[in-house]
């Protein structure tokens, strides 16, 4: 009997915590497109015709949609980008839109985590609303698609297709200025705070402190701090120029001295006094 009992508890637990697993009618899809030197993340349920009328039926023209199934669509660029001429800040959004015979609207808004259309829509959410013209089509797509087209280095076309429709949402971004602002950077050379942290680096890890002197002074000479100079004094002292390490180490106590940072104010004393005693 108590085997029995214990028997019927195992079988109870189980059925209480198995799960019935089915495919989603709307299944989901994400896309991450490369795009001009970032990326644009693509995230939407995809559901089927299933013999339905969609646009005018399905999704009513002139009411708003959530631009697939289940929870809202999310988009992302990691660049700031124009759509349809219209700036939007590079980050996240919901993809809402009004399907119209004529004329589809897209709304790009702030609030992207959302499971489908807001309850209590908020307007100053809504960061970006665009105008496209829908296209007829040939052919019959079945199942929801969204999707990335006439890929270009610094433009492209977000394409919603469904039914006999196509929308195309033109999107670009600035590559010329990125590219170019990288050019000017890596044509310039390190920066004086890549050259610091370079001799840091060497500096805390033991390696070769010629190499880091060398460093530490191409970035003191362009932009003189007193963190820095507390750096160049220390590798100085260690390489035993002493004397050399002193007259840095009262050039970083002034410019502390001017800043008020008591902290590197008694560390330059303390090593002043250190060295010169030797």
């Amino acid at each position: 009997m108590k085997i029995f009992i214990y028997l019927s508890l195992i079988c109870f637990c189980f059925v209480a915590k198995a799960q019935i697993v089915t495919p989603s009618p709307s299944p989901l899809a994400k896309i991450e497109q490369k795009f001009g030197i970032g990326m644009i993340t693509l995230e939407y349920s995809r559901p089927s015709m299933k013999n339905r009328v969609v646009f005018g039926d399905l999704v009513p023209f002139g009411k708003m949609w959530r631009t697939g199934a289940n929870k809202a669509t999310k988009i992302t660029f990691s660049d700031d980008v124009t759509v349809e001429g219209k700036a939007l800040p590079k980050g996240s959004y919901a993809v809402y839109s009004i399907p119209g015979e004529a004329s589809w609207d897209i709304i790009f808004y702030s609030d992207w985590d959302q499971p489908g259309l807001p309850r209590n829509y908020d307007m100053t959410k809504e960061v970006l609303k665009v105008s496209a013209i829908p296209e007829l089509l040939t052919t019959t797509i079945e199942t929801f698609t969204m999707d990335f087209n006439d890929i270009k280095n610094d433009a492209t076309n977000l394409v919603i297709t469904w039914e006999n429709t196509s929308v195309a949402i033109k999107i670009k971004t600035d590559l010329d200025s990125k590219v170019l602002q990288s050019i000017d950077k890596v044509l310039a050379g390190p920066s004086p705070n890549d050259y610091y942290t370079a001799a840091r680096y060497y500096f805390d890890s033991g390696k070769d402190l010629n190499v880091a002197l060398g460093w530490i002074q191409k970035s003191n000479s362009a932009d003189p701090q007193f963190w820095k100079l507390r750096t160049e004094s220390l590798i100085l002292a260690r390489l035993e120029r002493r004397d050399e390490a002193i007259l840095v180490a009262k050039r970083s106590l002034e410019l502390a001295t001017a800043a008020g940072n008591e902290d590197y104010i008694k560390m330059n004393n303390e090593s002043i006094s250190e060295w010169s005693r030797r």
